[in-house]
């Protein structure tokens, strides 16, 4: 796979209070260039939500309101957050998820793209039993020696699917056979299908 041609892209990951809809109390966007995450131009926030985290997401993240409460709120964020982001292609595992969260707290921002990494690697690796981050990491072992914090962190589990990712492109020869594959349907960047052929 030759990076020359990709877009502007970032993996995204977010993490939740457990609130259903969620309140933000991360964000992570990882750039990746010339073939690999850069670290040295991410954007990575934490956010004091506006309802208290439940025992359930802290516990999955470790994310406190104790911890989180010097943390600016997202509405002193969001012009940061969505500069950063701009009109650049996101990806995500999971990414409907990712996407849909990000779009409710950001109304006025649409990427060019979408790319889940879990649509893609159930074309990649047709036969792996399951497609959840952690066995798509036990099954392609990128090194994560220098992922940020630990798993279920935004910014760990960005650097992980961006790590996935790449591992991932080497199976296309272009970045349209990656968008093809990763891209679901009905998300921006989805390949329009094509039209059928007429008699004229």
């Amino acid at each position: 796979m030759n990076f020359d041609p990709w877009p502007t892209l970032f993996v995204v990951d977010v993490e939740g209070n457990g609130a259903n809809p969620p309140d933000l109390v991360e964000v992570a966007a990882l750039p990746v260039r010339d073939g690999g995450p850069d670290t040295s131009t991410a954007g990575a926030w934490l956010i004091r939500p506006p309802r208290p985290v439940t025992p359930r997401a802290a516990g999955i993240h470790g994310l406190t309101n104790g911890l989180l409460a010097q943390s600016p709120a997202w509405g002193e964020l969001t012009d940061q957050v969505h500069a950063l982001l701009g009109t650049a292609w996101i990806c995500a595992h999971n990414a409907h998820t990712d996407y849909r969260v990000l779009k409710a707290h950001l109304p006025n921002w649409e990427p060019a793209g979408v790319l889940d990494t879990l649509r893609l690697a159930k074309a990649t690796y047709k036969d792996l039993p399951r497609y959840t981050l952690d066995s798509l990491i036990k099954y392609t072992a990128p090194d994560l020696t220098a992922a940020p914090a630990q798993r279920h962190r935004a910014t760990y589990d960005a650097y992980a699917t961006a790590q996935l990712l790449i591992a991932m492109a080497s199976h296309y020869d272009t970045w349209d056979q990656l968008v093809a594959a990763a891209v679901p349907p009905g998300l921006p960047g989805a390949p329009e299908p094509e039209e059928d052929p007429t008699l004229w």
